[in-house]
């Protein structure tokens, strides 16, 4: 079950930006997009595709039972507070995404199989079994496009001012998928512009004890991901995605550590590079 792209149907760009938009979020509902520190005049924008496990009400629990729903297949767990405190650290606007990827996967292209996951994880959603063409749309108008569009609106607006742009995408992984112990601590990813993604994965690497994956343990492509294609690669903006694996960042004290270790490398990848 796909969603229409914003591409060509010039209906879709009226969603409001911030809004309860469409008929599935109700009116005392969060919008679909938070955004931290608008005003920030670095460089550094952040996205946060996968930052809350929250399910609008209309959808009930989409058939899944609470600790499947506030496991990894719904969100990345510990991804929105290194976030936050990234933002901090470089004064940088940050977006995050405000519901769970099982309702829509707002960093995967909306043709992808797995934008509505009808399994992820090896758990079956039931909710999201037989969806209808309107019942993907309700889902694309209230969250996807809202989401994107506020991140569509400032790049845009930077590019106007003359501000440079440098995204940074947040996620978080498992340590264990389907049995397998992953060796990375975090990943860089990035598509086929490696301007900053190559500087920190050396910078990472060269910090004490860590396994850090050159596009592992996920590798990003125009198939998987969507916010780094959209909003830095195909605008021409220098932009890495990091993942961060989840038992590192689930606790405050981690949180900080690696928005420290981050904030740091990031800044002195962005110099080594020349992009600042």
């Amino acid at each position: 079950m796909h969603c229409v792209s914003q591409t060509g149907h010039a209906n879709l760009l009226s969603v409001e930006v911030g809004s309860n938009s469409g008929l599935l979020l109700a009116t005392d509902e969060p919008p679909a997009v938070s955004i931290v520190n608008p005003g920030a005049r670095s460089p550094y924008l952040i996205v946060c595709d996968h930052a809350s496990h929250r399910l609008p009400r209309a959808l009930g629990d989409l058939g899944l039972s609470e600790d499947e729903r506030r496991a990894h297949i719904a969100w990345d767990i510990g991804a929105a507070s290194v976030a936050r405190l990234l933002a901090e650290e470089l004064d940088a606007v940050l977006f995050l995404q405000e519901y769970s990827r099982l309702v829509i996967d707002c960093n995967r292209p909306l043709t992808a199989p797995d934008s509505i996951p009808e399994r992820t994880g090896g758990v079956v959603v039931p909710g999201n079994l037989g969806l209808t063409p309107a019942g993907a749309q309700a889902r694309c108008y209230a969250i996807f496009h809202p989401y994107h569009e506020a991140i569509r609106h400032a790049v845009l607006t930077r590019q106007q001012q003359s501000q440079p742009t440098i995204v940074l995408s947040m996620h978080s992984f498992t340590p264990v998928l389907y049995g397998v112990a992953r060796p990375f601590h975090a990943g860089v990813l990035y598509n086929t512009d490696s301007r900053l993604g190559l500087p920190l994965l050396q910078l990472l690497r060269a910090e004490a004890g860590l396994v850090v994956g050159d596009n592992e343990p996920y590798a990003a492509s125009e198939a998987s991901d969507y916010s780094i294609i959209e909003h830095a690669e195909r605008k021409g903006n220098p932009y890495v995605e990091i993942e961060v694996r989840q038992d590192l960042i689930d606790d405050a004290p981690g949180q900080k550590e690696w928005a420290a270790r981050l904030a740091r490398c990031i800044v002195a990848a962005v110099a080594v590079a020349r992009l600042g």
